[in-house]
């Protein structure tokens, strides 16, 4: 019942969404970004995570995987 709820528990608090960005900077770390990229990329929600981490994986230069990001 959406009705039921008040507008705070539909919220996502801060905390909970700095942890979505610490876990999303540590992703990209561990795929090979610098922690300055990371931390840029993992800022940017219409940046795909999955397709940033991939990018690196199969070989794409750093630097053309930000052009293509972003």
């Amino acid at each position: 019942m959406l009705e039921d709820m008040n507008a705070a528990t539909i919220r996502p608090n801060r905390e909970s969404s700095q942890d979505v960005l610490s876990w999303r900077e540590e992703q990209l770390r561990a795929a090979g970004y610098t922690r300055e990229d990371a931390v840029r990329l993992s800022e940017r929600t219409d940046v795909d995570l999955h397709l940033a981490t991939d990018l690196l994986r199969n070989g794409c230069a750093t630097d053309t995987a930000l052009r293509i990001l972003l």
